[in-house]
């Protein structure tokens, strides 16, 4: 929920038009931020009681992109360029926008998926129990795969050996 409402906003631009106050004891008398007064005024100026309604949006680049170019072409402060196209973010939305531009290009300014995934992975199939699995290799098969694991036992044993071999002739050459 926002934290001041539609009408308490116009009542409070409506007594800063009048002349009466400025932002600061304006925001000081009703306990408001005068940065807070001073966007209403620029987005009334703007845009009219409209500027001062609650408002969801979501930016595309293209957007973005035309925000940034009539800011730096026309000289416009972040403030300016908020009031302007109505921005509710005020100006940290503007500088967001700006800096992401710079750093990774346009496609920065694209939006952004919101929340978790949706995407559930598929559920792991449950193993057959090992008396339900039927053997279907042979005992020739099985024997060939033994004889050949045993081979690549011996061999990495023979290797392990030479390896350990180098090492303590390295060993003995230093000491």
């Amino acid at each position: 929920m926002a934290k001041y409402d539609e009408s308490f906003k116009r009542q409070v631009v409506e007594r800063y038009l009048t002349g009466s106050s400025g932002f600061k004891a304006l925001g000081k008398e009703l306990g408001v931020d005068p940065g807070a007064i001073r966007r209403w005024v620029g987005s009334y100026a703007h845009h009219g009681a409209a500027g001062l309604r609650k408002k969801s949006v979501r930016y595309g680049a293209k957007f973005k992109l035309s925000v940034l170019r009539r800011m730096w072409r026309d000289e416009l402060s972040y403030r300016q360029v908020a009031a302007l196209f109505d921005l509710r973010g005020g100006t940290a939305v503007v500088s967001a926008w700006e800096r992401q531009y710079h750093s990774q290009g346009i496609d920065a300014l694209a939006p952004k998926p919101r929340g978790r995934t949706k995407t559930m992975s598929a559920p792991i199939p449950p193993k057959p129990p090992a008396s339900n699995v039927k053997e279907t290799r042979t005992l020739e098969d099985l024997r060939k795969e033994n004889e050949y694991l045993r081979a690549e036992v011996a061999y990495l044993k023979k290797w392990n050996a030479l390896v350990q071999a180098k090492k303590a002739a390295a060993q003995k050459k230093r000491g």
